[in-house]
Parts: structure tokens; sequence; C-alpha cells
């Protein structure tokens, strides 16, 4: 069959910035691809260019970090391309789209997180989606589980494929391939002769790693050896210092037992912190879906300590691959199950074994691929969804605006006058926006700023309705060119002029040159205009 794989938009493929959808579809592609011809469609990063092949695998890459911008660029290349069969990553709110320009495809949605919860997509379009597609895989029983809970009727389409782990990438630390990369870590970070407890994940406030760190002095008092490195950053690539990363720091420095934060680590390089460890902690306090740590620990050998959150559990059979912590906000009871581990060096080597077996017989990707196999093979395609219904559902364009006549004189090089432009018409907001929603429609509108061919671009959207969020009323405007840190030599700055200089040192970079003519800027058109328009 002719398959399209349709990623997420926050990170790209193949995970050179990470991320365990990315990481789930590369390491299932080498079987996959030599069954199906394969292309992989996911979002453009500077690193990786538009279109290439890899091993037969076609890789497409369009622009857009938030999913309204992503959903275009989507939709556009499906249009002019045709599949057997369409899967969706994690994106329930892709398919009504796409079905519109894949009328024939079936499609096969994976979920790999709660997006199907109440406040992620209306509980009418979920019903529309979880009837259009023809199956659904979850990467744990939980996240099944509560599709099934919301939505019922979907029972029958629900499977669970665990993810799966690259065996002879992760191996244990005395295994001969890893012994030397285990011994100079442990020297350069002056870890020699420690029991390392290692923690791999995002330094965010729901993983949890600082009750980890207040573990650490009722641990310290039984075991004078200890080490533990934290692996990872605030966002996967990105090691910017939050306010929890700085939290993190703050209580590391107060405690005796040495603490190692790599920071980011590519992920084709992070088996060799795993190699380091001695014993794996995943400290997570969300519903975690089952966070791939876990497979990648057991095939290094770690004897696991986890939570009991989400579907971490799942893949943990207590007293012979690992521990878990039943309520992950006590620190006093992460130490009490480390201690267990660690204190008896007979279970934690019978615990490192069976993780390493469990590794190399379950949760190799060639299980995952098969398992992937078998779910396309069964999929059938019957849809009763007219055009009419998918277009009541379009996800809601976050822009309508429309600019006009804004006349832009440019004196001396400087901006003389910016006068207020003519909007057309208004966000219209039924509920209150969230920060997110109100950060998400930001974005979206500096992306099409950025890829308008006019050398200065100046956008306002007017007030929105008065049950909105207080901290959205005002209006947003934004500017786009380099020529705005000049206002501030404006003889007469208009209110309008005062809140470009506001804003200036933001968008400075957007544009590379002034302009003085007058432009119109048309409203950014939804998915179903665009639709309609292309099909006139």
């Amino acid at each position: 069959m002719k398959i399209l794989m349709v990623c997420t938009e926050n990170l790209p493929v193949p995970p050179v910035l990470g991320g365990a959808i990315q990481t789930y579809i590369a390491g299932s592609l080498p079987y996959l691809s030599k069954v199906h011809d394969i292309t992989v469609l996911g979002v453009n990063d500077p690193s990786l260019p538009d279109e290439e092949t890899i091993d037969g695998v076609h890789y497409v890459r369009v622009p857009g970090k938030v999913l309204e911008l992503y959903r275009e660029g989507v939709v556009e290349y499906i249009k002019g391309n045709q599949f057997d069969l369409i899967h969706i990553f994690n994106r329930p709110r892709l398919v009504l789209p796409i079905r519109k320009v894949a009328p024939k495809s079936k499609i096969t949605l994976s979920m790999h997180n709660d997006m199907f919860n109440i406040g992620k997509i209306a509980v009418d379009e979920a019903n529309l989606v979880l009837e259009e597609v023809s199956s659904i895989v979850t990467v744990s029983d939980y996240v099944g589980n509560v599709i099934r809970e919301l939505y019922p009727q979907s029972a029958n389409k629900i499977r669970t494929i665990y993810s799966g782990v690259d065996s002879d990438r992760f191996l244990p630390g005395n295994d001969s391939k890893m012994i030397s990369t285990r011994n100079t870590l442990r020297k350069e970070f002056g870890l020699e002769n420690k029991t390392v407890i290692l923690f791999a994940g995002r330094l965010s406030e729901n993983k949890g790693v600082d009750r980890l760190i207040r573990a650490l002095p009722t641990l310290s008092k039984k075991f004078k050896d200890l080490a533990l490195v934290i692996v990872g950053s605030n966002w996967f690539s990105q090691n910017n210092v939050t306010d929890y990363v700085a939290y993190i720091r703050a209580i590391a420095k107060k405690q005796d037992v040495p603490i190692i934060t790599t920071g980011f680590v590519s992920p084709f390089e992070i088996h060799n912190w795993f190699a380091v460890a001695d014993i794996f902690v995943c400290t997570s306090l969300w519903q975690e879906p089952l966070a791939r740590v876990h497979y990648e620990a057991m095939a290094a050998g770690l004897p696991i300590v986890t939570t009991a959150r989400g579907g971490n559990p799942e893949v943990i059979i207590p007293g012979e691959n690992g521990l878990i912590v039943e309520n992950p906000v006590d620190p006093d009871e992460f130490a009490t199950k480390i201690t267990e581990i660690l204190s008896n060096k007979t279970l934690m080597k019978n615990m490192g074994k069976k993780g390493r077996e469990l590794a190399v017989t379950k949760y190799l990707w060639s299980r995952v691929a098969n398992e992937i196999l078998s779910t396309w093979s069964q999929t059938e395609y019957a849809s009763s969804i007219s055009l009419e219904q998918l277009e009541q559902y379009e996800p809601q364009t976050l822009f309508k605006t429309a600019v006009q006549n804004t006349q832009l004189i440019e004196t001396n090089n400087n901006v003389a006058e910016v006068k207020e432009p003519t909007v057309e018409s208004q966000v219209e907001e039924s509920e209150p926006l969230t920060q997110s929603e109100t950060k998400a429609m930001e974005e979206v509108l500096v992306e099409k700023s950025k890829s308008t061919t006019r050398d200065r671009v100046v956008v306002k959207v007017e007030e929105y309705p008065a049950n909105s969020n207080p901290r959205v009323l005002r209006r947003i405007r934004r500017v786009t060119d380099q020529g705005v840190n000049n206002v501030n030599s404006s003889s007469n700055p208009s209110p309008y002029t005062n809140e470009v200089r506001r804003l200036e040192n933001r968008t400075n970079n957007l544009s590379n040159k002034v302009n003085s003519e007058p432009f119109e800027l048309k409203r950014f058109p939804s998915v179903i205009e665009l639709y309609r328009n292309r099909n006139r």
C-alpha cells in the first residue's frame, strides 16, 4: 500500500530534537518500509531539507509550529497526492480536515496522550473523528481506557501497541560495547566508584524530579557513595532556565550528594548515560501515558523505580524488573523504594537482567512494526460523514481580520505616521481564551506575517467580545519590519505608533526593508475557504 504517516507539529522526524512520537515513528520505519511505500509528513526544521528520501522512506516537511498553520500545509500536501492509508499521530483534530481532501483513504489514528480529553476537542467533533477513523492505536492501556470511558462506542477500534527500543544501542554498562563509554563518562564527571541514580526527561513540574532530589538526604544517610545524574532540559532541545529549572538548581545546591545536570542530550547519544547509571528513577506526577524511558532503562539493564501514574506501571513487574511508587508526591516513598533495591545487590542485579530480557523479547521495534502492519491490514473504511458535517466542525480559524488602507509615510527613513487600519471583521469567541490559546493566536499571526511578500506588514486585531479573558481584551497589534526601531523619532506619534514601539523588539527580525507604499493585507482564509477556492 501507499501509506502516509502524519507526525505532530512540534518536533521533526527523524527525531533530531527528540520526542517520543518521533522516536516511535523512526524506530518502526525500517521494518514498515520493507512492506509498504511510505511517506512521512512532518514539520520543517532548519537542520533538515523540506524533502528527502532516506532508506526508501520519503520525508516531506511543511511549516507550522502551531497546529493551525501546520494543518494548512498538511491538507495542501495531501490534496495533491493519493494514499491508500493515512496514519495520523496524536492529532485527532487533523482527521476531519484530512478526510475532506482524502475521501477514499483509510485512516488510522495513533494516540500518545490525552488529546481526546474534554477541553482539547469538542465532544461533537470527537464523535465524528471516532466515527471516521478505522482504527485507533494507543501506546498504553491507560490511554485506550480513557478514550473508552469518554467515548464507549470507540472500544472495538482501540488497540494498544506498546512502544519499542533499539536493544543494540541501549546496552547494559557492563556490555563489552559500552564499558569504555561508561568508564570515560564516569571519570569525566567524577562518578568513579559512585552508585549512580539516573533521571532522564523534561525538567517540568509534572515530571517531578524535585521529589527525587528531596529524597537524597534520606538516602545519603544509608548510602555514602551516591550520585544523581539528571539528563534533560525544560523542552527537548531547549535549555531555557524556567522557574522550575531554577528551583531544581537551587535545591540541588543544598544537597551533599553530587548532582550532575547535563541539559539537553541528543537522542542519538542519550544511551551513553543509561550505560553510566546503576538504577533508573521515573518521578512523573501527572497521568503519564507511558514514558518511553522505561523501555530504554530496561534495555540498558537497569532496575527501575517508577510511579503509579497513567500507563507507567504497565511495563513493570513489581519485584522483578522494578518497583512502583504509589504516592509520588512524597519524597520519602522514593527513598524507601530506592533503598529496597540498592540495599540488596542480588535483587538489583536480577532486576536489571529481567529488564533486559523483557526489552529484547517484548519491546523491540520489530514487534511494534509487526503489530502496526497487522492493524493496517485489518483496517477498513466506510464513511457516512458528509462534506457539510466536516465543514461544521472546521477547526476554528484564529484570526479573521482584514487590514486595509494602512498608509505608511516615510520621512528620512523614519516612520512619521501610522494611520489606523480599517478592520472588517473581528475574532469571535464563545468561550474565554486560555493563556495557551492566546499564545497560539499570537504565534499564528507572527508566522503568517513572516510568509507575506509585502515589505512592511502592520496587522491589528480588534477587541475580543466582553466575555473573553480580560488578559486579551486589549488590542493585539503586530508590526513586522526592521524600520520600526526608528519610530522614536516620529514628531507626532499616535497611540497606535506608541504600541508599535512597545512591540518593536520582538518583531524587528521579521523583515529586511521599509517600503512607504500603502498596501492591503487580506483576511487569512480558513481551510474550508482554501478547499473551496482550489476546487472552483
